[in-house]
């Protein structure tokens, strides 16, 4: 269970850096760091190892410096380039971060926005934002009781349990209806679960979804004049170019015989339902209409592709025998379109060699149709 701070640990935190850099290194698992720091922080010992581990977790996520975070916060906080990256969709606006938490997207906002102020319900977190942020405006206010008149509003609402496998507007604290409502002719920035269902906002205008460093990170929706297109995937890398796809770009494409890669796009791309306006962007096409794999001739670049070894209709028995033909041992089987379990399959293939590569498994009309490939990676 984690950690819950007081507001007499934060006012300890927010001067005990000294403290907390002499804990660093402490393991708050083992019984003799426990002891160690006990007798560094006395009665704060419990909230500077969480501290020192919650700093050690967001490394790679957040640059947080020295920051204050609670668990759930760093948990549902943005990573620092996705944050940067919808910040910069603000640029000169004035901006109020209606759930600002501990700060991590307030402080991208602060840097970009012509004037930035957050407010948030829970009075330890926002003790947190002001040490986090300390050059911003913070107050403590409802999200639902709006304190500000004409700035852009930013909201994070909370994600509660989502019930079967998508969530739903109203699995989010505040509820995204209520939002809407209560910021009726207000544009707003609302980030979101990307497995939410979006059908049923018809209240937003655009719908992005931003993967970062190949792993769809979250779902933002934009209304009024922030939106520029009903649907944007956005794909942002540390290590390398980033990009953006909307629904205003052409997505005449059709499917074909397999050429000679396959091509899975980002996730960001499939969840915003902009396969083909990708596959048209990079002339490619479709294996089959109602799946989401490309295949072309040539790859895009900067994208993990498979080249066609060889393919044909898919029987267990006749890739078995495909995988002892070409020495292969180390496997990685992807599916998509069929009810069919990688793991068993792979146990069931029992592959043995020196060679790898990777199994495609899809519908293509009717039949399951299977690709033997190498797979190269960007």
């Amino acid at each position: 269970m984690a950690y819950a701070f007081s507001p007499e640990d934060v006012a300890f935190l927010r001067s005990a850096e000294d403290v907390l850099a002499e804990c660093a290194a402490l393991d708050p698992t083992r019984i003799a760091d426990v002891e160690a720091a006990r007798r560094i922080a006395g009665e704060r010992a419990a909230a500077v190892l969480e501290t020192v581990a919650l700093r050690r977790k967001a490394r790679g996520k957040l640059d947080p410096g020295g920051w204050l975070f609670t668990g759930d916060a760093l948990q549902q906080a943005s990573a620092s380039a996705v944050a940067r990256h919808r910040a910069s969709r603000l640029a000169g606006r004035d901006v109020h971060d209606v759930t600002c938490s501990i700060g991590a997207d307030l402080a991208e906002l602060a840097k970009v926005a012509r004037r930035a102020v957050g407010s948030d319900v829970d009075s330890v977190r926002l003790a947190m934002a002001r040490h986090n942020c300390p050059d911003v405006p913070l107050v403590r206010a409802d999200a639902l009781r709006p304190v500000t008149r004409d700035a852009v509003v930013v909201a994070d609402p909370a994600r509660r349990d989502a019930r079967g496998r998508r969530w739903r507007p109203e699995d989010f604290a505040p509820p995204l209806g209520r939002l809407a409502e209560v910021y009726a002719g207000r544009e707003l920035a609302v980030k979101v679960s990307p497995g939410l269902d979006f059908a049923s906002l018809t209240w937003a205008d655009e719908v992005e979804l931003v993967s970062f460093d190949g792993q769809v990170r979250e779902a933002c929706l934009w209304t009024g004049g922030l939106a520029t297109d009903a649907r944007r995937a956005t794909v942002l890398r540390s290590g390398g170019p980033s990009w953006t796809i909307t629904s205003a770009e052409p997505d005449d494409i059709g499917a074909g015989e397999p050429g000679q890669w396959i091509i899975d796009p980002d996730g960001a791309v499939v969840r915003a339902g902009l396969v083909k306006h990708y596959g048209a962007r990079h002339g490619l096409w479709q294996l089959d209409e109602r799946i989401a794999y490309l295949t072309g001739d040539e790859p895009p670049p900067g994208l993990r592709a498979f080249r066609i070894l060889e393919h044909g209709p898919y029987q267990e028995k006749s890739l078995r025998s495909l995988l002892k033909r070409y020495e292969i041992g180390r496997l990685e089987i992807l599916v998509r379109g069929l009810d069919l379990d990688p793991d068993a399959l792979r146990r069931r293939l029992k592959p043995r060699g020196p060679r790898e590569a990777t199994v495609v498994l899809t519908r293509i009309g009717r039949s399951p149709h299977a690709f033997l490939c190498t797979p190269t990676h960007p």
